[in-house]
């Protein structure tokens, strides 16, 4: 039997532009989740860079390297609390832009993602397209996926994670006003319909004339909400998961009348339209 994980989600408002100041306040939220016990705090979409730049060559100025001084200042104090960190960043790769975050636990870099679905918005417009699949990482026992922001909303992506053995999936947003209903209904409804914990960490404030409305929100694998944050706040949520719920995928409600694996009552064989290239 797993043991119970406590993660924390970090709700904020980065800074635009402003690297320094922003790591300084993803560590700050880092050391506090782990006084409260998290073994995982999870910070929003480019918390270290902010998100509404206006050209690529403004992005690319505030970009680091995914495994550059950055991440090794949060791998330091990762490793000295024993508390792992998924953070969002401008990722600079050659000549290469990616809307990215870092896995950081307390060996160091675990593990990264690039956002793979590209909104007509902030600085999204102006970067590469992620390059890599879905994957699953652990730390301090806990199996984690990570999708970015508009992501989210392509369920194709969020099953891949729960075949691939995720327990929880991390969803570092950016949500702006229009969003609302995805903050209300989609991490509910992605935990429930895989059988897993989900975690949207949003930001908020005002940045390039868009109100970011915070609503961070962790989700059980019932699609019960455990924990959500107010729209205009910075806070920490805090929940308790465990991972045996999640890996659990056979349901019994009524025993022999009404059982449900939605793993493995899939029919692949009918799916075909989904891996369909689009026209666009």
């Amino acid at each position: 039997m797993a043991a119970t994980v406590r993660v924390a989600g970090v709700q904020m408002e980065p800074i635009l532009g402003q690297v320094g100041r922003n790591l300084g306040r993803i560590v700050a939220g880092l050391e506090h989740a782990a006084s409260e016990g998290a073994k995982l705090a999870v910070f929003p979409e480019c918390a270290l860079s902010g998100y509404g730049f206006e050209s690529r060559e403004a992005g690319l100025a505030h970009a680091v390297e995914i495994d550059g001084p950055e991440t090794a200042a949060i791998a330091k104090v990762a490793r000295a609390i024993g508390c792992g960190c998924i953070f969002g960043l401008l990722e600079k790769d050659g000549d290469r832009l990616y809307n990215a975050c870092a896995l950081v636990g307390p060996d160091g870099l675990g593990g990264t993602y690039r956002k793979i679905h590209l909104p007509y918005l902030g600085i999204d417009m102006h970067v590469d397209p992620g390059d890599r699949p879905p994957a699953v990482h652990e730390i301090n026992g806990l199996r984690v996926g990570v999708q970015i922001c508009y992501d989210g909303s392509f369920p194709e992506t969020s099953r891949i994670l729960a075949l691939l053995g995720a327990d929880l999936i991390a969803l570092p947003t950016n949500w702006p006003d229009p969003a609302a209903c995805s903050a209300e209904h989609m991490i509910p409804t992605r935990a429930m319909e895989n059988t897993v914990y989900v975690m949207a960490v949003n930001r908020i404030g005002v940045e390039s004339g868009f109100r970011f409305i915070g609503a961070s929100s962790i989700a059980d694998p019932a699609g019960d909400v455990l924990a959500r944050a107010g729209a205009a706040e910075e806070t920490t949520l805090f929940a308790d998961l465990d991972p045996d719920r999640a890996r659990a995928k056979h349901l019994v409600r009524v025993p022999g009348r009404h059982e449900i694996n939605r793993i493995a009552d899939r029919r692949p064989a009918f799916y075909g339209p989904l891996v369909e290239p689009n026209d666009r």
